[in-house]
Order: structure tokens, then sequence, then C-alpha cells
């Protein structure tokens, strides 16, 4: 698989804050297969959009 980051968010968000999800789901309203995922090593919160597979 492979994704391009369109943004990146900490991972220390005021509580009850989900700017990442929040960011994803207005791409995905655009119609970008947008998705969240958290990158362990900077935690941070990534907004990745997903390439299509190859069959």
């Amino acid at each position: 698989m492979s994704a391009k980051v369109l943004e990146r968010f900490p991972a220390g968000a005021p509580r009850g804050s989900w700017p990442a999800e929040e960011y994803a789901a207005r791409r995905r309203a655009e119609g970008l297969p947008a998705t969240v995922v958290m990158d362990l090593n900077a935690d941070a919160f990534l907004v990745v959009e997903r390439a299509p597979e190859d069959d």
C-alpha cells in the first residue's frame, strides 16, 4: 500500500478535539479517500490519501 500524506496533526490535541478526523472528513466530503493513521515515532496523526491498489 502506498499513501500520500495530506496533513499532520500533533497527538496532543485538546480534550474533545479531533482535528485530524475533522480534516479527513472534509477531504472525504470532497471525494478524496482520506483516512487517519497514527505515526507512533512522531507522536502525530497523519491524514493520508491511499493510492488505488494495483490488481
